[in-house]
């Protein structure tokens, strides 16, 4: 429980941050960060799937977090360095990924919805 309250804690500061914090960035990287967002938005549902099957690891969860980020934010611009759209890959594996854990998530919630 005590987790959840850091998790809860946490997510609302980003909001909160997010929102009043006057943040921008140029429009021509706009596809650099639109692929690390969703590169982050898959770890952030990796860990909560890890986290309802009991095998979170702040750990691997902090360096996929960065990681996946920083990775799919270089694929994209060597694809548009070489003129390749290589921010597809990116798009597809994180995106796929992004699906399965949601299915996987809502499959959880289902199951211990019906249990009560």
């Amino acid at each position: 429980m005590y987790k959840l309250v850091i998790i809860l804690i946490g997510l609302l500061i980003g909001v909160l941050l997010g929102m009043y914090l006057p943040i921008t960035y140029p429009t021509s990287y706009s596809l650099y960060m639109s692929v690390a967002i969703l590169a982050a938005l898959d770890s952030v549902f990796g860990a909560i799937r890890a986290h309802m099957e009991k095998k979170f690891n702040t750990a691997i969860f902090v360096s996929g977090f960065f990681g996946n980020a920083v990775l799919a934010g270089i694929l994209a611009y060597i694809g548009d360095r070489l003129g390749v759209p290589l921010y597809y890959a990116a798009i597809f594996a994180f995106g796929d990924r992004l699906f399965q854990n949601f299915a996987i998530i809502r499959r959880h919630l289902l199951e211990g919805f019906m249990k009560k």
